[in-house]
């Protein structure tokens, strides 16, 4: 009996609370509601910014063309396809400019949103990306041309042969010129470099040159589709907010014009009554009003609409794709599973063109119309050759991109040009040294090879931390198996704190950089630091999964309380249900040093309900028990303003938008309560 009415206590207690959660969710979502509209105000500035950045570079008058604008970039593309017979240095100096171009053009499909781009848009930002990629490529093959004519005049006075080493921060040349065709020489070592290769005899006796070309970047792989999924869907939405603001507008407009008219009507009473007073002063009153207030309420639907698009938007980067990509070829490269780094070798067997001779004070060369030549190797047909390993696999050795993170030892790829994808067969003996970064392979037939992680290996995350540190800036630490990075955000902007690797500091060239959110992601995952789950990654992560829906609530009103509340892993968030997440949170006033040990309060969120938990991280068993003395909110806001002091409340209400907004895009793309 004492059970039954315990129980029965504890029932009307619950109801009790549900009933007063009840009672005053209508205002909490409210004021919910009014804290959110910093979204879609940090949305309206960075469509500020945008625009802004075109006018700056249209007042710069620097000579630069804007990538954005069609009639520019073709101009510069057909200007330079005029020039000829540059030098390798020349190409090297103008592809800093190409360069620059193309990550802006890629910048500005990744920036900006799906909604408020056009199809027409990605299709002539994407066109330009790739018709400056060709040309770049298609210049240095014309500048290697050129100096392959200079050979004989290069030759190394012990050697006999032609060799060549051009740096530059974006492109490395190699190049050697088999002007002896000694059969003996058959290793090729790059002076103050271990970089080199083993050729066969028959390569050791041929008017040939090999040539690597290493550059940091990667114009091989096809450009990811912008998600068109995404586009339709949040045009979708944009078009019913859209038609809801005309029939919105049309309903103000018939309601004010009623109100005219029914004033217009009291003032010709009046004028009937006492002629005194003069009707023109009671219709001017209403048209002030008239053209005040649509504008004012027009601005309201403007943000409202931009609200639940941005909404909308958000959402969509939480939904995982349904099916996993399919690959057609054996040993063909998964671009879902692995991420190439460290940029593209391109290796290349080049026919030697005629060399430059002297006579009488001139210099004759004779220019082949056909360009630079590709020497065939292994060649088609091999029966004029009597031995079955004539043509063995080339052994080359590759320096690895000092700047780029491997966490296990890279595997190496080939590209596919006919099939236009990454493949790992015909890649043998391959090895690597680690502390000396170099990587030996024996390769079958030359082309482009690049180096390929697998994108998940520090998926799911071990645990993770995001803690005030001043006036609009917090620190994300996330820690995996191999590493623990910490992310500086402050306002709308980002750094790489610091990395530590094996419980050892490692330094990276990103660290102390502010960039934007989307500028610093990019920079990550091309270090090898990639901590930003896609939604095709749950297919090879073990992920714990919970719904969108709450995963973004969650995201966004972390970030409203991010100034002066700290936020960490919970080991009971893989516990409880999909529809709820669980993390520990604390207040952290930003005058504060971490303490050793600090004391969380754990809560756990549904979407529309957040409560205090009886159990802490130390407990035996998991369990959903309500702290003796609180209460259910329907936001985290007024959870967390249950324990909240004066001065955190106020850290809260004072906020920067921009920096809301970066610290929510932020736990967005890193997915923190699915992914650890």
């Amino acid at each position: 009996m004492e059970r039954l009415e315990i129980k029965r206590i504890e029932k009307e207690k619950w109801q009790q609370l549900e009933a007063k959660d009840l009672e005053r969710r209508n205002e909490e979502l409210e004021e919910l509601c009014l804290l959110e509209g910093c979204f879609p105000e940090a949305e309206k500035l960075k469509r500020d910014i945008r625009l802004l950045s075109q006018w700056k570079h249209y007042i710069q008058c620097d000579g630069s063309p804007d990538p954005s604008i069609a009639q520019e970039i073709n101009t510069f593309i057909s200007l330079w396809k005029e020039e000829t017979n540059e030098t390798f240095e020349e190409v090297i100096a103008k592809s800093k400019l190409v360069l620059k171009l193309i990550d802006k053009l890629k910048l500005i499909l990744l920036e900006t949103p799906p909604y408020d781009l056009q199809d027409k848009n990605v299709i002539q930002y994407q066109g330009s990306i790739l018709e400056l990629q060709e040309l770049l490529h298609h210049k240095f093959n014309i500048a290697t041309e050129v100096l392959l004519r200079q050979a004989s005049t290069l030759a190394d006075l012990d050697s006999g042969n032609m060799e060549k080493v051009i740096q530059d921060e974006n492109v490395t040349l190699y190049v050697w010129a088999n002007l002896k065709k000694n059969p003996r020489h058959r290793s090729v070592r790059f002076s103050e470099t271990q970089v080199g290769f083993e050729i066969p005899r028959i390569l050791a006796t041929s008017d040939i040159a090999l040539r690597l070309l290493h550059t940091r970047y990667d114009h091989v792989t096809p450009l990811h589709p912008v998600p068109t999924a995404l586009q339709e869907r949040t045009s979708t939405i944009t078009n019913i907010a859209g038609e809801e603001d005309k029939n919105l507008e049309a309903a103000i407009s018939e309601e004010f014009q009623d109100e005219c008219k029914q004033q217009e009507n009291e003032s010709n009473s009046v004028h009937e009554e006492e002629i005194q007073v003069e009707p023109q002063g009671d219709t001017e009153v209403p048209m002030s009003l008239v053209q005040e207030e649509p504008e004012a309420t027009k601005c309201d639907l403007e943000m409202k609409l931009l609200s639940e698009t941005v909404l909308a938007a958000q959402l969509l980067l939480l939904e995982n794709a349904r099916e996993k990509p399919y690959f057609f070829e054996e040993k063909e490269v998964d671009l879902c599973q692995f991420t190439t780094l460290g940029g593209v070798y391109h290796l290349d067997i080049l026919e030697l063109p005629p060399q430059c001779k002297p006579m009488k004070g001139w210099m004759i060369v004779e220019i082949l119309t056909e360009g630079l030549q590709k020497y065939k190797y292994p060649p088609e047909t091999t029966e004029d050759f009597e031995t079955e390993n004539a043509f063995p696999p080339i052994e080359v050795v590759l320096e690895v991109h000092e700047n780029v993170i491997f966490f296990e030892d890279p595997v190496v790829a080939r590209w596919d040009a006919g099939g236009k994808h990454w493949k790992t067969d015909g890649i043998s003996n391959v090895s690597y040294k680690s502390e000396e970064r170099l990587i030996t392979f024996s390769l079958e037939t030359f082309g482009p090879v690049t180096l390929i992680q697998d994108t998940h290996i520090n998926m799911p995350y071990q645990s993770w931390e995001l803690r005030p540190l001043d006036v609009n800036q917090v620190l994300l630490t996330v820690t995996t198996v191999f590493t623990e990075i910490q992310i500086q955000i402050k306002e709308n902007l980002c750094m790489l704190a610091s990395i530590n690797l094996n419980n050892k500091k490692h330094s990276s060239i990103l660290e102390g950089k502010w960039m934007t959110p989307v500028s610093f992601i990019t920079a990550l995952k091309e270090a090898g630091l990639n901590i930003f789950p896609t939604g095709h990654s749950h297919f090879y992560v073990v992920i714990n999964y919970k719904i969108p829906l709450v995963e973004m609530k969650a995201y966004r009103q972390m970030a409203l309380l991010s100034s002066a509340f700290a936020f960490g892993w919970s080991r009971w968030n893989t516990l409880c249900d999909s529809k709820k997440v669980v993390f520990k949170v604390r207040e952290h006033l930003t005058k504060e040093e971490p303490i050793e040990n600090p004391s969380w309060t754990l809560l756990m969120f549904s979407g529309d309900r957040a409560q205090r938990l009886k159990i802490d991280e130390y407990s035996e068993t998991f369990s959903e028990a309500l702290k003796e003395e609180t209460e259910f909110h329907s936001t985290l806001y007024h959870m967390v303003k249950d324990f909240a002091s004066e001065e955190a409340k106020e850290k809260i209400r004072s906020s920067n938008y921009q920096f809301i907004d970066s610290v929510c895009h932020m736990l967005v793309s890193t997915r923190l309560l699915s992914y650890s």
